[in-house]
């Protein structure tokens, strides 16, 4: 059985693991496409998959400076998604104008 230290290290290289999975799966997603609004999920997805892992290193390293990165990476990915979104919505309207003149 394993004690309190060596069972949290387990879990923590295994949360490393499936972050780099989901990093590695939405990047793919971002590369094939089909449409922008699955490119922005999957950006978005990336964006909260770097804030795990830089959450987790901060909790590994015991280094609270990541979680001011993480922090900062929060605030840039909202608004990064949010532009994407408002150009998406104008990027449409501009096709809906077009189809009905």
């Amino acid at each position: 059985m394993m004690s309190g230290p060596e069972f949290l290290a387990f879990c923590i290289n295994a949360s490393f693991a499936m972050i780099i999975l989901a990093i590695g799966i939405a990047f793919i997603r971002l590369a094939r496409g089909p449409s922008l609004p699955d490119r922005v999920v999957a950006l978005d997805m990336m964006t909260v998959s770097i804030l795990a892992f830089c959450g987790l290193f901060a909790l590994q390293s015991e280094a609270r400076a990541f979680l001011d990165v993480a922090l900062a990476l929060a605030l840039v990915g909202f608004l990064a998604t949010v532009a994407l979104a408002r150009f998406a919505e104008r990027r449409q309207n501009r096709a809906n104008q077009r189809e009905n003149s």
